[in-house]
């Protein structure tokens, strides 16, 4: 029998994941099979029985079943923990179900690729939401000095400041200045084609800026206006492809090529 892993999420027909795992499968020489569940609300729980009642051995979660996927886990590693979610789920030799969060560490990987700025960085993150707390812990182990959290509602950015004290503060946009090594945009606002409340005179500052949301040609409305402002901007596929590896990397204990993927799919 194939080995068969699967992607849960609500939606689920625009995914990348399926042709990404055929790629890292057939590069490194492993038989299995990946394929796609639309879980309806309130129904994760019955659709993760069901597959690893059916010899699953492994899944992604995406969007809205992250915080499902964290509850259903027996067991979380460090950075599930400190995400609040998961996205990967794998299970064990004793039947026992482990969750991860490979979103920070995916991100980190393609920040290292493109030759981001990280060490002694001051980071600003632009968002507070699930996103945001993914990432946060990833990219403190990169040795940055510190991270500013800028957010329309401060509390929210303060929430989860209070997890790393001196290390991560939080802000408004009224109130934001001064000058950051490294922007990271943490919302969803390109997919809707708007831009953050980020003033030129800030952004124009940055040495590198990095959307986590990306598009086919590689453009956001947020990596353009950075370029403009002679910016060094990139999207966010490398961090799909990064969080991919290394939930394949988990399953199978092998590692695909992350510059072999990058040139196959972009």
């Amino acid at each position: 029998m194939t080995d068969k892993y699967v992607l849960f999420g609500n939606p689920v027909a625009h995914s990348m994941s399926p042709a990404l795992h055929a790629f890292f499968a057939k590069e490194t020489n492993q038989a299995l099979e990946y394929g796609r569940v639309l879980v309806e609300d309130g129904c994760f729980k019955q659709c993760a029985d069901e597959f690893f009642k059916n010899g699953g051995l492994g899944c992604n979660i995406t969007v809205p079943c992250k915080l499902d996927a964290f509850s259903y886990a027996d067991n979380l590693t460090e950075y599930a923990k400190a995400a609040g979610a998961v996205n990967t789920l794998k299970k064990m030799p004793d039947g026992s179900i482990l969750g991860d969060n490979t979103d920070g560490r995916g991100l980190v990987y393609d920040l290292n690729r493109l030759g981001c700025p990280l060490k002694d960085a001051h980071v600003l993150i632009i968002g507070a939401g699930g996103a945001t707390k993914g990432i946060l812990k990833p990219i403190i182990e990169t040795g940055i000095k510190k991270i500013t959290i800028v957010n329309r509602t401060v509390s929210k950015a303060l929430d989860l400041a209070v997890f790393y004290p001196g290390i991560v503060d939080g802000t408004s946009y009224e109130n934001l200045s001064g000058s950051y090594d490294v922007i990271i945009n943490a919302t969803s606002l390109s997919l809707k084609n708007e831009l953050p409340n980020i003033a030129d005179s800030i952004l124009s500052k940055a040495s590198f800026v990095y959307d986590l949301m990306y598009c086919p040609d590689g453009h956001t409305c947020f990596t353009d206006k950075s370029s403009t402002l002679g910016v060094k901007a990139y999207d966010g596929f490398g961090m799909l492809v990064g969080q991919a590896i290394l939930s394949f990397e988990l399953w199978r204990n092998v590692k695909p090529n992350f510059d072999n993927a990058i040139k196959k799919f972009r």
